[in-house]
């Protein structure tokens, strides 16, 4: 299959003229396009090749998540406290304990015990590394891959919505669960030059929607619905017709029929007891992650292709100790017991969980009680659907500075990504401003090792 260019008929026919591009949308283009039969963009398409996982839950941690005092241990870091590390700067040990957990020996600090009796399923990328320390630019390019803040790139979920369509029309394929407006803000999932039926869609942890609210005259707003309808669709088969217009009629079809959908599907609160303990779910700004996780896992269960759920402040160069203990307090709990829901409904089998930073930090001090930032070697692990459980792939050096082993760019992570979805990130392209461009731009390998 060719994904150039797949989305519209009015497009698909526009890029076929032209010569750069088809639609091979499980076979429907064809009569239904000479007839001139509008195509749902957002229809579930199949991969390119087979592939276990359906959909991708990301959990990102904004800011730069410490690894040496949580995720990533290091005893020679904890031998030479206080020591000149070899490129300058004083090294600092963890204040943190440290064991091994499962039959992977995987070591955790003390700060992360619930995901830390998961070791067994996690799959750890450790060799990652990025190319700039600022973290507009990191946080950009870990969900567009660009960094290049002067062409807006169409976002991870966008990608993947686009290649792979949705399981259930009746939601957003692409959700975003309180993105943080630091950072690149709505770029990060937004759908750039891709149309606009493919960007993500914004709610809060409060399952607060905007703009979603049904009308007491259902029929009423259906035929008033109807009427705005027929006038885009005119305005759509005129000649030079914006782009945009596609993704309006697509959102205003998709906005009517949430209004049922989504009200509901967001609502935690007829939950069991007992799922809402296991999350940690209470009212209040620090209940606020627990009830992004269990809605990931009620959103993921509803066919939502890509949902991701983000906690900030992360970004510690100074009360590392203190923060490190505010941060891992409010997610810790929640992201085992979504890990632990996931395996016991049978949706870790299909389902991808990537947890992790734009970049990690490093093992010297800044002033009193921080860490800078440190873009040459960090971990992030993934979860569930087509990984291998309790296995590590690359690695940093004995400090924790640099990847030294299976070495990972943004650009690779990406393109694994989308090939446990069954997606081939070199032909995943779209036609803009005369190239073709794609997730991985000109680069990206698979990292095949880490494939169950």
């Amino acid at each position: 299959m060719n994904f150039q260019n797949r989305f519209s008929r009015r497009s698909v026919l526009r890029s076929a003229s032209s010569g750069f591009g088809y639609l091979a949308l499980a076979g429907l283009l064809g009569k239904e396009a000479a007839a001139g039969v509008d195509l749902n963009p957002l229809l579930p398409k199949p991969p390119k090749f087979v592939a276990k996982a359906k959909r991708v839950i990301f959990i990102f941690m904004e800011g730069a998540m410490s690894g040496v005092d949580t995720i990533d241990y290091k005893a020679e870091l904890q031998k030479n406290d206080g020591k000149t590390a070899p490129g300058g700067g004083k090294l600092v040990a963890s204040k943190f304990g440290f064991k091994q957990y499962g039959e992977s020996g995987t070591w955790f600090s003390e700060l992360l015990p619930n995901i830390a009796s998961h070791a067994d399923k996690l799959c750890w990328l450790r060799g990652l590394h990025t190319d700039t320390p600022a973290h507009p630019q990191a946080v950009v390019q870990l969900h567009t891959g660009s960094a290049n803040a002067a062409l807006t790139r169409p976002s991870m979920g966008s990608w993947m919505l686009y290649g792979l369509g949705t399981e259930n029309q009746d939601l957003p394929g692409y959700i975003t669960i309180n993105p943080s407006p630091n950072f690149g803000g709505a770029v990060n999932y937004g759908s750039a030059f891709l149309p606009a039926h493919f960007q993500g869609t914004k709610i809060t942890d409060q399952g607060f929607l905007p703009n979603l609210k049904a009308s007491a005259v259902a029929a009423q707003q259906r035929r008033q619905l109807d009427l705005i309808q027929s006038m885009n669709r005119d305005l759509s088969a005129t000649p030079g017709a914006p782009d945009p217009v596609d993704g309006i009629i697509a959102s205003y079809e998709l906005g009517f029929r949430m209004q049922d959908k989504v009200p509901a599907l967001l609502d935690i609160s007829k939950e069991p007891e007992s799922v809402k303990e296991a999350y940690g779910i209470k009212d209040g700004p620090d209940g606020a992650f627990a009830r992004q996780c269990l809605m990931a896992r009620r959103l993921s269960e509803a066919g939502v292709r890509f949902v991701e759920i983000c906690q900030p402040g992360w970004d510690h160069h100074n009360n590392l100790h203190k923060g490190l203990i505010e941060r891992t307090g409010n997610v810790d709990q929640a992201t085992g017991a979504l890990l632990a829901d996931l395996h016991q409904r049978g949706l870790l089998d299909d389902t991808l969980v990537l947890f992790g930073s734009e970049f990690g930090r490093q093992p010297t001090a800044q002033g009193q009680d921080g860490r800078d930032h440190n873009i040459t070697g960090y971990s992030m692990f993934m979860a569930g659907a087509g990984v291998k459980k309790g296995f590590t792939y690359g690695g940093t050096d004995e400090l924790g500075i640099k990847a030294v082993e299976g070495q990972m760019h943004t650009n690779d992570l990406h393109a694994t990504i989308l090939a446990l979805l069954g997606l081939n990130h070199e032909e995943l392209t779209y036609r803009y401003a005369g190239r073709d461009f794609r997730l991985t731009d000109v680069a990206g390998k698979v990292a095949t090792d880490i494939f169950a």
